[in-house]
């Protein structure tokens, strides 16, 4: 077993942990810090490289999340970060910040892809769409366990909004919302979904997941919807599996 360092990025935090990626299971307790405000590309690879120092007994390639399309390490969006981001060569700027190879993967797709391999996921064929709720709403959409990548349905139009502002994790402490409400706002989302892909399973992720059983009575839909098992440690998972390889020849990008 080789352990590897997964690294995700968010709009309020960055966090990083080493990884078994053959098991999917982090080694220790994941290390946080702030997310730099502006989150402008030069702020957050030296934060990135702070992670990196802080688990400087892990060596290899490294994993990260970022919040925003991402194709060939290239950023080609910039959700809930600064819009310097867009363009640039993320892959390479953190490379040389950390000084090895880094992989980079969009957020929710690395979340997608550990709870397809070792979460919620296992065994799901057909559509399965995992969505991460934070300071956005990401999405992870596999069809026949393959990767569709950076569908990003939080831009989604919805009410006049995005999805994003609507039903965001931080949107329920934003408006005062009580778990009951924002789940009316979710399952209006999922119905949305479900209209649109007939999924077989959506898997509801992010750290606001672990309350899933406050919220999840008010979903009126005929899909299958679970829990993620990682919760708020699915992207940091997904990011080492991503560096590593592992469990990718099932879960490849369509």
């Amino acid at each position: 077993m080789e352990a590897l360092l997964g690294i995700d990025i968010g709009g309020s935090g960055i966090k990083g942990a080493p990884v078994d990626s053959d098991q999917g299971e982090m080694l220790t307790k994941r290390w946080r810090i702030e997310t730099p405000q502006p989150a402008t590309p030069e702020a957050v690879a030296a934060a990135v490289g702070s992670v990196v120092r802080h688990f400087d007994d892990v060596s290899g390639p490294i994993g990260i999340t970022f919040p925003a399309v991402v194709k060939n390490g290239v950023t080609l969006s910039a959700g809930n970060v600064d819009d310097a981001w867009i363009g640039t060569d993320a892959a390479a700027l953190f490379a040389d910040q950390c000084g090895r190879p880094v992989s980079v993967v969009n957020d929710a797709d690395a979340a997608g892809i550990a709870e397809m391999a070792f979460g919620a996921g296992v065994g799901r064929d057909g559509v399965v769409i995992v969505l991460t709720f934070g300071t956005g709403v990401g999405s992870g959409t596999f069809s026949g366990g393959s990767l569709v990548p950076n569908t990003e349905f939080g831009l989604l139009e919805l009410h006049g909004s995005t999805v994003e502002q609507y039903c965001a994790g931080r949107i329920k402490d934003e408006v005062g919302l009580t778990f009951g409400e924002w789940g009316d706002r979710v399952n209006e989302l999922l119905v949305h979904l479900q209209r649109l892909f007939l999924p077989d399973l959506l898997v509801i992720g992010g750290g606001i997941s672990k309350y899933f059983h406050e919220f999840s009575g008010r979903f009126d839909l005929s899909t299958d919807v679970l829990p993620a098992t990682m919760r708020n440690d699915a992207g940091i998972i997904g990011a080492a599996m991503v560096a590593a390889g592992a469990g990718m020849s099932n879960l490849r990008p369509i």
